[in-house]
């Protein structure tokens, strides 16, 4: 007489708040491997559970790409943050040494840059929110911070000009390309992430000031009235 086959075993049941948790996080891996343009039905595969299961707890595929951002991005910005960078009773090496060694300690991980890099082909609003919050809480002040120690001078309150901006891009992008080379281009990086900080910060410092003071001097320059 043929035995009887076992019955696989029964998905364990969650509690809501576990279940809703386990989802998100299976989300951040599949999109950091497969990209935003992976389905919710072949998600919903990966993970054991029914599609219409994974549709209750999170109706859009937009709705669960944003708690993927809340968990991914937003809950790795230290708010100490905001305050260091503007902090003149420390020197701006200091700061942006400490700054950049935690931030990139906070996102040197495949699932944040991966997911990262797939947001912008994808178009999601993923990078965009993202930017726009590097903007404001480190392009911006680091900008100001630059102006300050160039020794340019400005009118109160004036924003940072688009060359301060850019060289604040770029101190930002070097830091941040450390991270793509990894988990994008597979290649082998610098094992020691803090003197990889230090030397760029020190090459910034070294010449960030310099090329501003001399574009504000060829600024001042042309701005003068001609004697005929």
């Amino acid at each position: 007489m043929e035995q009887a086959k076992p019955e696989p075993p029964k998905r364990k049941r969650l509690d809501p708040e576990r279940r809703e948790q386990e989802i998100v996080e299976g989300a951040i891996r599949y999109f950091s491997e497969v990209g935003f343009g992976g389905s919710m039905r072949d998600l919903a595969a990966r993970l054991g559970i029914s599609h219409a299961l994974l549709f209750r707890y999170f109706p859009t595929k937009d709705a669960l790409i944003d708690r993927v951002y809340d968990q991914v991005y937003l809950s790795r910005w230290d708010a100490t943050w905001d305050k260091l960078l503007g902090d003149r009773s420390v020197d701006l090496r200091t700061r942006l040494e400490r700054f950049y060694r935690e931030y990139l300690a906070a996102i040197d991980r495949p699932e944040w840059v991966r997911a990262f890099v797939f947001g912008g082909l994808a178009g999601v609003n993923i990078n965009q929110r993202y930017l726009s919050l590097i903007r404001r809480k480190v392009i911006t002040p680091v900008a100001l911070e630059l102006r300050e120690a160039a020794g340019v001078r400005s009118a109160s309150g004036e924003p940072p000009s688009e060359a301060e901006l850019e060289l604040s891009w770029g101190l930002h992008g070097e830091i941040f390309y450390l991270a793509i080379r990894r988990w994008v281009y597979g290649l082998k990086v610098t094992p020691d992430r803090d003197r990889f900080v230090e030397l760029t910060v020190a090459k910034f410092l070294d010449g960030a000031p310099t090329a501003l003071r001399e574009l504000s001097r060829v600024n001042t320059d042309h701005k003068k009235p001609r004697i005929s």
